[in-house]
């Protein structure tokens, strides 16, 4: 499979995305994501405080994962300079600004990536790093991460769709299961996930198909149980995340006539509860070429913060603390049910 993009699909375009949300809510008469929220008496929507910085250091990728809302991939080539690198650790050393959560595509594929770890490290902050774990397989240049990781204490968080074989390769590509259970001994035998070795090494759960995802104390016990037993491999928690209804599921979704299905079981499941702690309320997110977005989702459908500051090189965490989320149909994911967040459930 090639990205959206390279395919030169109509689905490439976050305008094309956004407007088949709008006419299938439409269609089906679905109310807003505002209107909901304001039922809820939370609109309009504002952070709580931006405690994480999410950056997105490029969008080449070792993989072409059928979910992907990045459509990240081999064929991908936008990629993060390191002077927005240098800016971001600017806007991360300001006081009330504790995380540093970097993602891709595979962030590891960025010329620049272990220059910015080292250095967000000597500021103190706690580091996450969202691993395809097939990445620490792909040849001598990236065989060393675990010990980089592990040497910086970054918190590991890698998707594994299920504990089995033929789903995880159903969704992300054949061999991908097998790979990532090698990565994930490679990480166990340094620490990672292993009680009272301080280095944290977190799963990511999505559904395969057009459904939500069941309870997460659930399914974090079922993957610990059959890893543990089968494969020998240890973690410490597992988060769940609803798929959204963007880039490369919305695809799926649209080929398997599932769109409207999926978006009344995202409606229907709304929770208020889940409203009050979605990620956009504490994380900032930056895309490759220094913009700033209220989400990682918000960013790939091209939906900039609005207001005076548009750039990580304008960094200014009052004005960002103070400033109205944007909102759309696919907000309905990280509110359905539990709820989802690059957390995890949030409800």
């Amino acid at each position: 499979m090639r990205s959206l993009l390279a395919r030169g699909s109509e689905l490439a375009s976050s305008k094309e995305q956004l407007k088949i949300l709008t006419e299938v809510s439409g269609k089906l008469n679905l109310p807003s994501f505002s209107e909901k929220l304001k039922e809820a008496g939370l609109y309009p929507l504002r952070p709580t405080g931006v405690d994480i910085l999410q950056v997105n250091v490029g969008k080449l990728c070792n993989q072409t994962c059928r979910h992907c809302h990045v459509d990240a991939g081999p064929d991908r080539r936008e990629i993060m300079s390191k002077e927005t690198m240098q800016e971001c650790l600017v806007a991360l050393a300001t006081p009330g600004v504790t995380t540093l959560d970097i993602t891709g595509g595979a962030p590891e594929m960025n010329p620049n990536f272990r220059w910015f770890v080292e250095e967000a490290s000597k500021l103190g902050k706690k580091i996450m790093i969202r691993c395809n774990l097939t990445i620490l397989l792909a040849g001598e240049k990236y065989k060393d991460l675990p010990e980089f990781f592990a040497k910086h204490k970054v918190e590991v968080v890698s998707s594994l769709p299920y504990f089995q074989k033929r789903r995880t390769d159903a969704q992300r590509g054949e061999g991908v299961f097998d790979r990532s259970i090698e990565a994930l001994r490679k990480l166990n035998a340094l620490g990672y996930g292993i009680p009272g070795s301080g280095l944290i090494l977190n799963l990511v759960y999505n559904p395969v198909g057009a459904f939500l995802a069941g309870g997460q104390s659930t399914l974090e016990n079922d993957f610990k149980k059959e890893l543990k037993q089968v494969y020998g491999v240890e973690f410490n928690s597992l988060f769940a995340l609803t798929n959204m209804p963007i880039s490369r599921f919305l695809e799926s979704l649209l080929e398997n006539d599932n769109i409207d299905a999926y978006l009344e079981k995202l409606v229907t499941a709304f929770n208020p509860a889940a409203a009050t702690a979605v990620m956009c309320r504490n994380t900032l997110s930056v895309g490759w070429d220094g913009s700033l977005y209220d989400c990682d989702f918000n960013q790939m459908l091209d939906m900039k913060i609005e207001g005076r500051i548009s750039r990580i090189s304008e960094f200014n965490k009052s004005v960002l603390d103070s400033r109205e989320i944007l909102l759309h149909q696919h907000c309905y994911g990280c509110t359905a049910g539990a709820g989802s967040s690059c957390g995890g459930s949030i409800a």
